[in-house]
């Protein structure tokens, strides 16, 4: 166990320190890239305090992660949201690992460590709820915008009303009928309209036999071809991956599969888990959109305590596997495997 958790603590830390590097590159961090950082700074002090386990890591580990932790998050930054540049001070976070670098006791500072991963949960905590409050005015406004966009789309603009091909055919044929019939003429003394009268009857006749005909025949057809037009799914960005409009997620569970057997399980489970998604979304149960993260859409069943439960377990694997950069053994896989369809059946339940 305490050689898992050392490799899980060196694997983290150097994804730390990749995150350090690429701040550093930025000349302005956002308030997205601040989120992350808080995040990944908390599971490598979560790993050094060493939670549930009760097994404290060794001497030359602690230094240098703490270290990192430190690069990540400066003591003074500038993050960029919403057109503003917020001054961030992390002060507190360097004087508390400096605190507990500087104390002897083992007990001691894995009880300063706790304080401080809890610390920093609190921070990431508070920092979604300002993410949630800016989204649901950037709802509000993307809301407005689409309507509007839908409002100009052909469809929504009143024109004059534009006759079918059947209308317009029956026009045309009572056209060509009205020159073939007779001009009356007026009655004179003597003379008999009697003849012209039947006449007329018999070719209305005919032709009204023609045009029941025609609707029998074809009219069914004409109908069933318009129930058929369907509005066509529209392409979708999950987690960064396309996916083309006829993708489902069955696709992409077998592109999971075939990711696997040629052993690379880490991508599979990446796979996976975006099918897991794509497969709630299809059901209602979430709402796919580009610019949101598995944290959101993990928060978004949070009120469907079970499916919260079983999704929550995979959301870890995937961010453990993925973003921790922990390889994936076959076990892992399996069991990330089984999880998705128990995860799916109780699904099935909650869109009940």
């Amino acid at each position: 166990m305490s050689r898992l958790i050392t490799l899980r603590t060196r694997l983290l830390a150097a994804f730390a320190l990749t995150c350090a590097v690429s701040y550093c590159a930025m000349a302005k961090a956002t308030l997205d890239d601040y989120e992350h950082r808080v995040e990944a700074a908390t599971v490598i002090i979560e790993e050094l305090h060493g939670v549930g386990a009760g097994n404290y890591q060794p001497e030359q580990l602690i230094g240098p992660n703490l270290t990192r932790v430190r690069q990540m998050l400066p003591v003074k930054e500038s993050v960029t949201f919403g057109g503003q540049d917020l001054l961030i001070n992390n002060g507190w976070l360097h004087e508390s690992i400096s605190a507990a670098e500087a104390e002897n006791s083992p007990l001691t500072r894995n009880e300063m460590l706790a304080k401080i991963a809890e610390r920093l949960r609190a921070v990431d905590e508070r920092i979604k709820e300002i993410h949630q409050k800016q989204t649901s005015v950037s709802d509000k406004d993307a809301d407005k915008g689409r309507l509007a966009e839908i409002l100009r789309r052909p469809e929504y603009i009143q024109t004059a009303p534009e006759s079918s091909a059947l209308e317009r055919l029956l026009e045309r044929f009572f056209r060509w009928l009205s020159r073939l019939l007779p001009t009356p003429k007026p009655l004179q003394p003597g003379t008999s309209n009697v003849a012209s009268g039947i006449a007329q009857v018999l070719v209305v006749g005919i032709c009204i036999a023609a045009i029941a005909f025609l609707i029998w025949r074809y009219g069914p057809r004409l109908m069933q071809g318009r129930r058929k037009k369907k509005k066509p799914r529209e392409a979708r960005v999950v987690l960064g991956e396309h996916l083309e409009p006829d993708q489902t997620a069955a696709d992409l569970l077998a592109q999971a599969d075939a990711l696997a057997r040629n052993g690379d399980l880490r991508a599979a489970i990446r796979k996976a888990y975006i099918a897991l998604l794509c497969e709630l979304g299809d059901r209602k149960l979430i709402s796919l959109a580009q610019y949101k993260t598995n944290r959101d859409y993990l928060y978004a069943v949070r009120d469907k305590v079970s499916l919260y439960s079983s999704m929550r377990k995979l959301t870890s694997s995937f961010e453990l596997h993925w973003y921790g950069l922990v390889p994936a053994g076959e076990d892992d896989w399996n069991n990330f495997r089984n999880d998705y369809y128990k995860t799916l059946r109780i699904g099935s339940g909650a869109a009940q």
